[in-house]
Formats: structure tokens, sequence, C-alpha cells
């Protein structure tokens, strides 16, 4: 399997149908239906916010450190055999205090699954902090000043949900904050919104990498800059088609990215509900005729993207060169 480094997932968005039923079925959380095949028919969407509407109905099982740990597991467990190496999991407490979930318990049930997940898989991970942008900025600065204590537990801080009309700059001084105590920046943008949103996220948040990026496309001068400064865009190729970004993946900008010399990473999203890394990869050597050097090549930008000590970004990209040498000397 090609090793990968995912920088795009939410943790939230890895909870697979069988595990909602069994965490509902752990605390009696009453759903609309604990049906597997029913609950799957429903992740289908026509916006990001018919989409964001289900999402967050289902967090509503994850109640307990248990539940957290068991969300974390299952996608690390899928994630080492889709090949990834490095895995940097956005998360949203804002979604879990709402219901009730104190942050200790977010917080120890991920920590715990991150650690075993480690041990058991060799996976390297760390978590992102994000901010409900439609709830905010005065919330997103609560939110980040009640997590300080558990600082040791998460790398930096990252700006999801509903895009169109809550643009990064409405966060300034929270993402100020965040870099005053030495987090990592990112934050979704160009997914909705356009590039004006991309470009206020790099002018205004300082972030060290774009989340999704596909619509930097339409502007010619914010491409050449992303181009100049190798911005890290982190591209979630099926989520975009699921979610109506585009019509279908032979329309997908990626292609187009990568030939203008963009460092863009693929990605899975919420694989759920998307489907997972090594989907996406498939997907892009179906769609695109993608071989196997491209998918290396795919494989290293994710690598260079990372927030990783360079001493591991270089083991794992000798990684990849050994897997495509295999691939080569392989029988056709």
């Amino acid at each position: 399997m090609l090793p990968v480094a995912e920088l795009h997932v939410h943790i939230e968005g890895t909870l697979e149908p069988e595990l909602l039923v069994k965490l509902a079925t752990r605390h009696g959380t009453p759903m609309p239906t604990l049906d597997v095949a029913e609950l799957r028919a429903t992740y289908h969407f026509d916006s990001l916010q018919s989409f964001l509407s289900l999402y967050y109905a289902n967090l509503r099982v994850l109640k307990s450190e248990a539940d957290f740990y068991d969300l974390a597991s299952a996608y690390l467990t899928r994630a080492a055999a889709a090949g990834v190496r490095r895995a940097e999991i956005f998360f949203d407490p804002q979604t879990h205090l709402a219901n009730g979930v104190p942050l200790q318990v977010v917080f120890g049930g991920l920590s715990a699954a991150l650690a075993d997940g480690a041990r058991d898989h060799g996976i390297s991970a760390d978590l992102i902090l994000c901010f409900l942008r439609d709830l905010g900025a005065d919330a997103a600065d609560a939110v980040l000043r009640a997590c300080l204590p558990f600082r040791d537990t998460f790398i930096g801080v990252g700006l999801d949900s509903a895009e169109v009309g809550y643009p990064p700059a409405l966060f300034t001084k929270v993402y100020r904050l965040a870099a005053a105590e030495g987090l990592r920046l990112v934050a979704h943008a160009g997914e909705e919104g356009g590039p004006d949103y991309v470009r206020e996220a790099l002018d205004e948040l300082h972030v060290e990498r774009i989340d999704h990026g596909v619509r930097s496309m339409e502007d010619p001068e914010l491409v050449a800059r992303l181009r100049a400064e190798q911005i890290p865009l982190t591209v979630c190729p099926l989520s975009n088609v699921a979610l109506r970004v585009v019509g279908t993946l032979g329309d997908h900008m990626l292609p187009g990215m990568l030939d203008a010399g963009l460092l863009a990473t693929v990605n899975s999203d919420d694989p759920a509900y998307f489907g997972y890394v090594d989907d996406n990869l498939a997907a892009l050597r179906d769609a695109f005729g993608y071989d196997d050097a491209r998918l290396a090549a795919l494989a290293r930008n994710s690598f260079d993207a990372c927030f990783a000590p360079e001493a591991d970004k270089r083991r794992w990209k000798a990684e990849v060169d050994s897997w495509l040498a295999a691939r080569a000397a392989a029988p056709s």
C-alpha cells in the first residue's frame, strides 16, 4: 500500500453507521433509525449544508471517553490499512460541548486512541482543534481558551463548518492568540467560498496550509502566489463530488492544480460519508489515468505538507520511493 499522510480528516466524519448504532445502543440515545442500511442510505447530499445537518445530528451519540476512543481507534485501524503513516486529525470541541460532553472526556478518549494507534499501527497522529465558523469569533476565542489546559494534546487550530458568510478575517484575533501559544495554523477556505477567502486566510490569519482551496484556480494571481510560496492545499476529491463543489470527478481541479505546480495533497475529509484516502487515490487513478509515479508524487506532497519532524518526513518519503521501486520491478 502506498504510504501517505492524511492532513484533512475530521474525526467526527469517521463515524461509520455500524459504530453509530453501537454507541446509540450503549447510551440509549434516540435516533430516527438504528438500521445500518437505512443510515447509510441517508449519506447522500446536495450541498455542504445538507451534509452538515445530518453530520451534527449523528454526533449526539458521542457521550463518553470510551465513545471518543472507539471513534478514533476505528479510524486509525482503517487508516493503517490505507497506508497512512501520518494523520493530522481535526476535531470540533464546540459540537461536543453543546451536546453536554466535558472537554476532558473528548481529549481523554481521543488522546488515548492516538497513543494506542502509534503502538498498534505505527501511525504518527496529532489533533488540530477546529473552530465552527458559523458560531462566530467570540465563541472560537472562548473554546480555545477553554482548551488551553489541554494544550499538550493538540498541535494546531483550524476553521471549518459552513464557509460562505463567515470569512476568515472574522477570526483574526483568535488566530493571533493561537499563534502566541505556538500552535500551527490552518483553515478551510476556497471550498464554498471563492479565492478571496483563500487570500484572506493567508493574509489575515497567516495560515500555513489551506484546507480545500480548490476555488483558488479561479484566480491566476493567487495560483502564482500559492506556487511561489508552496502553500500546501489539502484537497478532498470525493468530498467535492459528493457536496457538489464539482459535477463529476472528471471535472475536478486537482489535475490543473498539479500542472500549475501547486503543493496539493489528497485526503478523505469525512471518510464515513465520502470514502477513505485510498478510495480517493483509486478514484483518481481511474478518472485521470494516474500511474504509480503520479500517485507517489502526491504521497510525497502529503509528507512535505505535514507538521511532523523533518527526520520523519524523510523516512516516510523513502518508503514512498521503495514502494514505487517495488511496483516498477513487479511483473505486469
